[in-house]
């Protein structure tokens, strides 16, 4: 157990950290993390492509970029059947240089009642979940080197990430108030004001 108390980073305004200040006392043991094999490559690659590509590319081009850096050859697409006309040409960019595996969120048609699970329309009689295990598994079954997560549900990501083997990355976040652009509610301050209604 760790004597780190629980960093509060986002309520710090000096933020020194970012001139080489080591606030928490940690940086020797955190270091280390990076000499982890698989931790280390994709942290270089990361890294180089933030280097060479900074404020010059959409995250599109990012991700491509970042497969090619590491060699990757075989993509695995995880996507919500809401946004199944953007992951065609999410596809159709990516296939330009790798194989693609492509898995909708709606796979293998799973009914909601056979889990017990609520549903959007109570009154439906039949209403298919999302199997984002199923998604991981079928892409961890193809062999896929790298996984792009587009449209995913809050908390469907994070099972998703929790069973893929190969690493993830996110193009798209789910956010159907906002068209996909979950920040504008922080941008937003007439949404803000629902969410924290001391402010204005």
């Amino acid at each position: 157990m760790s004597d780190t108390p629980n960093p509060r980073c986002a309520l710090c305004h000096s933020r020194e950290c970012v001139n080489g200040k080591d606030c928490l006392d940690n940086a020797h043991r955190m270091r280390a993390l990076y000499d982890v094999e698989g931790v280390a490559r994709l942290h270089r690659a990361a890294t180089a492509i933030e280097a060479r590509h900074y404020c010059r590319e959409p995250r599109m081009q990012e991700i491509c970029l970042f497969a090619k850096e590491l060699g990757f050859r075989k993509l695995g697409l995880a996507f919500c059947a809401g946004l199944a006309s953007e992951a065609r040409v999410i596809t159709e960019i990516l296939s330009r240089d790798f194989e693609v595996v492509s898995v909708c969120c709606k796979v293998c048609g799973i009914d909601k009642a056979s889990l017990s699970l609520e549903q959007i329309v109570p009154e439906q009689e039949r209403e298919t979940m999302c199997n984002p295990a199923g998604q991981a598994t079928l892409l961890n079954e193809a062999e896929t080197e790298l996984n792009i997560l587009c449209g995913l549900c809050v908390g469907h990501d994070a099972i998703f990430n929790m069973v893929s083997r190969a690493p993830v990355t996110t193009l798209i976040v789910k956010d159907r108030v906002l068209a996909h652009n979950p920040i504008g509610a922080i941008y937003s301050q007439y949404i803000r004001r629902k969410m924290l209604p001391q402010t204005c």
